[in-house]
């Protein structure tokens, strides 16, 4: 992390910074995610999804439309490079306030799914992120100082979306943060991440003498990773799962 200032604790709370930075996760995950896939609907076009984006004329702004709406049909969101996680990091690079943009960023995504089939997944998806809140510091510099150190940190992350299949990317982190605060947040809400060694042993469990599962419920899915190994391993058609806690 070289000469990176350390995160300002004194103001959050284990479990609150938890939820901050899980969603920060997300957002970032979700953001390599449409520019990979509208990187990849532009390879004939022989620009990528930034450069076009920086385009004005009457075809360049068709494509734009085309693509927008393929992103929408096939992954069920919509972030403008402009709002993508890595453009929010060339302007922490440049000294600049983030916040405004951030809150914006977060707000376009969940805006793009309006009216679409996926509105109701993504309803209400970032409402644990308050960049106002008097938790992130005292004074507007202490918040984007601690909320750039936090996205400069995951940015030298990699999530792994070229094998997000394979990975459950959001279990791990939660995994992983359940782990540092439990004490504060996971044992006290009653929260324990199914581990992926396990959920793959009980997936592969209840497929036994089984080509197909039909259906498959989880009262207490968390973020869902014992559904998303029964759908791939038990090739199941119709998961259910249930759980109170929104955020997960």
């Amino acid at each position: 992390m070289g000469g990176r200032k350390p995160f300002a604790w004194q103001y959050v709370g284990k479990s609150d910074f938890m939820y901050f930075t899980l969603g920060f996760i997300f957002y970032k995950y979700l953001s390599e995610k449409i520019e990979k896939y509208a990187n990849s609907t532009l390879e004939d076009d022989e620009v990528t999804f930034k450069e076009l984006w920086n385009m004005t004329d009457a075809d360049a702004m068709e494509l734009q439309e085309e693509v927008k709406n393929q992103c929408l049909e096939n992954i069920g969101y919509f972030i403008e490079p402009k709002y993508l996680f890595s453009s929010v990091i060339d302007t922490i690079k440049r000294k600049e306030n983030i916040l405004p943009m951030l809150e914006r960023s977060l707000k376009r995504i969940e805006d793009s799914t309006l009216g679409q089939d996926s509105e109701e997944d993504f309803g209400g998806l970032f409402s644990d992120i308050d960049l106002a809140s008097p938790k992130l510091g005292k004074t507007a510099d202490d918040k984007n100082t601690l909320v750039s150190n936090v996205l400069l940190a995951l940015d030298d992350i990699d999530f792994g979306v070229e094998a997000s299949q394979e990975i459950d990317i959001l279990g791990d982190a939660y995994e992983y943060m359940i782990s540092q605060f439990a004490a504060g947040a996971g044992k006290k809400a009653g929260e324990f991440y199914t581990p992926q060694e396990v959920s793959r042993i009980l997936a592969e469990i209840v497929s036994i003498g089984h080509q197909r599962l039909r259906n498959v419920y989880d009262p207490t899915c968390g973020s869902g990773s014992l559904l998303l190994r029964a759908a791939s391993i038990g090739k199941a058609v119709y998961i259910y799962g249930q759980e109170k806690n929104p955020t997960t």
